[in-house]
């Protein structure tokens, strides 16, 4: 960004907001907004003069330190906006309309004859309703990367909107999926034995997406506990692999059964890399952006949870597929293919039969989820986690009350 920029599109075109902090410091507990002052002076030196700020703090701005950043940052005092602490994020538009920010906004850009005020009526009732959930929804989210909880970022919001959605607060349990397995029973039986408690008493199991084989061999012990326990399963790109693994060398008994991304040498390659992509050549290697899918079976859950439609647009991020010369053994063992691409031969979506909820689907459903608009698979995931948590509990009061 600089002056070119804002000559070429003109002054009344360009509206530059500096986001800053308003630290406090001492156990005084004074706004400090010399951070501010100083950010604000670096980019004058570059040509840039900021028409609004938006000034981050742990508590509400006081009057006097607005008045210093006006005075000595050259911003009047209604364009200096503050972001403080709230209670969720989604209370963050709420404020900055309370400040008039849209007014401020509008004012710089001279849209004041086609811009109206933001209708938030039912942004309010979202943020205020999160705020008053009761109730919470265990998730064991079994993965790679637990560690860094980021690297799922799009799929914890997801989960966050499908469960406001449902009426309930997100409790993430993160599982590594390497502490599932066998091999970690011996080596550090304490973090096994803790890893399976987690997964136990969870609601429901997702299996987000991944590269590589570590923690392989812990996602489908998951799967499988998922399978024959009942558990509502959500397994995405990676996590319909292993649902597809699974299936194959437990209940198909082919005990050799892998991904080629795992094992160039298997003899039964349920999941193949996709044959029209080189081997050879870096680059250009992935199935991206958003494809359409359509569905085989109408009355399929999955179709239900989108309202019924012929197919779904989501987004892709994946090399591997599911092999569909094993599809005809699969489906006779209970694992329905629900839905392909246009060719037919591709496989996008996976449901088992006689379960009340075990859906892998190979696209991203996290990636177009929004707040307002949550992903049909998570929805799906969470309302089945909430039954099987009513369900367990009219049970376990059913039997305190015989023993009464």
């Amino acid at each position: 960004m600089s002056l070119i920029h804002i000559y070429f599109v003109g002054k009344d075109n360009f509206c530059l907001i500096h986001v800053s902090l308003v630290p406090v410091l001492g156990v005084v507990g004074e706004q400090k907004t010399k951070p501010t002052q100083h950010s604000v002076r670096e980019l004058r030196a570059l040509g840039l003069t900021p028409d609004l700020l938006a000034c981050r703090s742990a508590q509400p701005l006081i009057g006097s330190a607005k008045e210093k950043l006006s005075q000595f940052c050259h911003v009047p005092v209604e364009n200096i906006l503050n972001i403080h602490d709230v209670p969720n994020i989604w209370h963050v538009p709420l404020i900055l309309r309370n400040q008039k920010a849209h007014e401020a906004i509008i004012k710089q850009l001279n849209l004041s004859r086609s811009a109206g005020p933001p209708e938030l009526r039912d942004w309010t009732l979202m943020a205020e309703s999160y705020d008053n959930l009761s109730t919470s929804v265990k998730i064991a989210l079994v993965g790679k990367y637990t560690n860094l909880s980021d690297s799922y970022l799009s799929v914890v919001k997801a989960l966050l909107h499908a469960s406001v959605a449902c009426s309930q607060k997100p409790s993430i349990q993160w599982v590594s999926a390497s502490d599932l397995e066998d091999a970690t029973a011996a080596s550090a039986p304490d973090a096994h034995t803790k890893a399976w408690e987690t997964l136990k008493g969870s609601s429901c199991i997702l299996i987000p997406g991944g590269f590589g084989d570590r923690g392989i061999s812990g996602m489908i012990l998951a799967a499988k506990y998922a399978r024959e326990n009942k558990v509502p399963y959500l397994g995405i790109c990676l996590g319909m692999q292993i649902s597809v693994i699974e299936m194959s060398r437990h209940v198909l008994g082919l005990g050799n059964a892998d991904s080629e991304e795992f094992n160039t040498d298997t003899p039964d390659c349920v999941v193949m890399y996709m044959p029209e992509v080189s081997k050879t050549h870096l680059g250009n290697t992935m199935r991206l952006g958003c494809r359409r899918t359509f569905f085989r079976k109408p009355d399929c859950l999955t179709s239900k949870l989108y309202g019924n439609p012929p197919h779904v647009d989501e987004r892709h991020r994946h090399r591997y597929e599911v092999n569909p010369s094993f599809v005809p053994m699969l489906e006779n063992a209970g694992l329905q293919f629900v839905g392909c691409d246009e060719s037919g031969n591709r496989m996008e979506i996976v449901e088992l039969q006689d379960h009340p909820f075990y859906i892998g689907v190979q696209f991203h459903p996290e990636f177009k989820s929004r707040p307002r608009k949550p992903s049909p698979p998570f929805t799906g995931l969470i309302l089945a986690a909430t039954e099987r948590m009513r369900t367990l509990t009219n049970v376990s009061n059913g039997d305190a009350g015989a023993s009464e």
